[in-house]
């Protein structure tokens, strides 16, 4: 990677600057793993806010990190589309694996995202049973169920892989149209809800289990389509679940991932485990691409004029590039 890398003098010289002092490439490292708040970085690095900000200033302004707000939260990433971002790629990829200072740093951030997770699962199970009032929030469920069934209308499918299941609400839509469907998700709670909703619509070629979306007990090339419904803005890494996504796929497959358009309701973090206020449709369509995937479609579906509803909801729609040969077609058992 670092071949690719051309800077003028001056900002080559800043950028080594910015690099060239030990917590801001750890900040590197640890922002190689995970798009992070000060508030993260101050946890896992043990140091002062103003003093992680300052960092972050100067990495940011030498254009090896950017910066996006979201709310009043802001987020930090490596930069992806310039030679200072690929500058800070290669000097991360140039660290020992195994490396004590990077190990501890990155056993911190497993904890600050267990944190995340048991908060999140805490939230789940105390709003399982009404999920889908919660709902309501986002445009009507009608609206945004035709558009996916309008996205997925170009030709028929045989399995379905529903990521982040919740109450099976994707499995209970096309269950009746497919041959096999499969719906994963952490939270035990949700699965007791998502299998009571199978079981009432006799879709008994349908079923979920638990999982975890970032590690999915299944091979490659398994499903026809994959759902990612309302989950990448509870997720730390949707990026990862993306590329697992994507994983699963069978040539010419489809992806489809159905998640907020980018919203103000800040309550949404402190009272719903939101960690992310919606994704502009570029974020959602580079981590399918980077994924391997062509795109089809992006689509919003706003809210009804003077309905609860507040937030708009987007739909991405990607494809696997590889030709469908006749031995794909078959079954995962």
């Amino acid at each position: 990677m670092a071949s690719s890398v051309h800077l003028p003098f001056n900002a080559l010289h800043g950028a080594l600057k910015a690099a060239g002092e030990g917590t801001r490439l750890r900040i590197l490292a640890l922002l190689a793993e995970a798009e992070l708040t000060v508030s993260d970085l101050t946890e896992i690095l043990r140091q002062s806010q103003p003093r992680i900000s300052r960092h972050l200033r100067l990495l940011t302004e030498a254009g090896l990190v950017e910066r996006f707000r979201e709310g009043s939260w802001a987020f930090f990433r490596l930069a992806d589309h310039s030679g200072a971002g690929e500058l800070a790629h290669a000097l991360v990829a140039r660290v020992v694996p195994g490396d004590p200072v990077v190990t501890r740093d990155r056993e911190r951030l497993t904890a600050v995202r267990s944190a995340r997770a048991a908060a999140a699962q805490a939230y789940f199970r105390t709003h399982a049973a009404e999920w889908d009032r919660i709902r309501r929030l986002h445009a009507a469920d009608e609206a945004v169920e035709a558009a996916i069934r309008a996205a997925l209308a170009e030709r028929p499918f045989r399995s379905l892989l529903d990521l982040g299941t919740g109450t099976g609400r994707m499995l209970e839509l096309f269950g009746p149209d497919t041959e096999r469907g499969l719906g994963i998700d952490l939270s035990l709670d949700m699965l007791t809800v998502a299998r009571a909703r199978l079981e009432r619509a006799k879709l008994r070629h349908c079923s979920v289990r638990q999982g975890d979306i970032y590690d999915l007990s299944l091979p490659r090339d398994s499903f026809d389509v994959v759902i990612v419904h309302q989950v990448l803005h509870f997720l730390h890494d949707g990026a990862r679940a993306v590329r697992e996504a994507a994983r699963v796929l069978r040539p010419e497959g489809r992806l489809l991932v159905i998640d907020f358009a980018p919203h103000d309701l800040e309550f949404l973090r402190e009272e719903h485990a939101h960690l992310r206020l919606g994704f502009a449709a570029e974020t959602v369509e580079q981590w399918m691409r980077a994924a391997g995937l062509e795109m089809v479609l992006h689509r919003v579906v706003p809210p009804e004029p003077g309905s609860e509803g507040k937030i708009a909801v987007s739909l991405w729609l990607a494809r696997d590039p590889r030709i469908a040969f006749a031995d794909t077609a078959r079954e995962v058992a």
